[in-house]
């Protein structure tokens, strides 16, 4: 699975090229943690001879991704202020400094934070429910449903928070690193890790 990328808080357009990391994922894991508080009736088995308990949806859930795999040496473009532009072949171990440097920086560090992660899936049905030209065209993991709002799968959904992807360059997963590790061994050129990112709104 090599279709996954970092993008800093410094990406913008659509070119996955320019401020993202590539990473060779082995495994994706994904976590949906939905929180509905629920509360006992009193009585309520007094009458009915069954007890009753009463939960209230009210919309929360926690989502995370977690990836293992191998980051290789790859050519990285950067740009800074000015439109500089520095394109250079980075080693796997400086590639994993580098991320867990941006890690540990705050979302002030544009150029070092990282704010989304795309991880590419095949798609044969698009945003409206129709049979894609290319079959197995690949577009970034999501939480977002087909349709507009009070469309299709967002029916009782007036305002929808995001569009579901047509493009590999659409949106991703935005939120942050909760935790980076990565291993450096003797003898080997690939360094392994593993990463675990929260889905989030984060501000700044």
């Amino acid at each position: 699975m090599s279709y996954v990328y970092l993008k800093t808080q410094s990406f913008t357009g659509s070119n996955l090229s320019q401020n993202t990391i590539p990473l060779n994922v082995t495994a994706a894991s994904v976590s949906v943690s939905k929180t509905i508080p629920a509360f006992p009736i009193p009585l309520s088995g007094v009458a009915t001879g069954e007890s009753v308990t009463t939960a209230f949806d009210l919309g929360m859930a926690s989502k995370s991704l977690n990836l293992s795999g191998f980051i290789q040496d790859a050519t990285i473009t950067k740009t800074f202020k000015g439109g500089v532009t520095k394109t250079f072949e980075f080693t796997a171990q400086e590639i994993a400094q580098m991320i867990a440097s941006g890690v540990d920086s705050t979302g002030f560090a544009q150029k070092q934070a990282f704010s989304e992660i795309v991880l590419l899936i095949p798609s044969n049905v698009d945003s409206n429910y129709l049979q894609r030209s290319t079959l197995g065209t690949l577009i970034p993991l999501t939480f977002a449903s087909r349709g507009g709002s009070n469309e299709f799968d967002n029916e009782g959904v007036p305002l929808r928070l995001s569009a579901f992807p047509d493009s590999s360059t659409d949106t991703g997963l935005t939120g942050f690193i909760r935790s980076f590790s990565f291993n450096l061994e003797a003898e080997s050129i690939d360094v392994s890790f593993s990463l675990d990112f929260e889905i989030a709104t984060v501000i700044p």
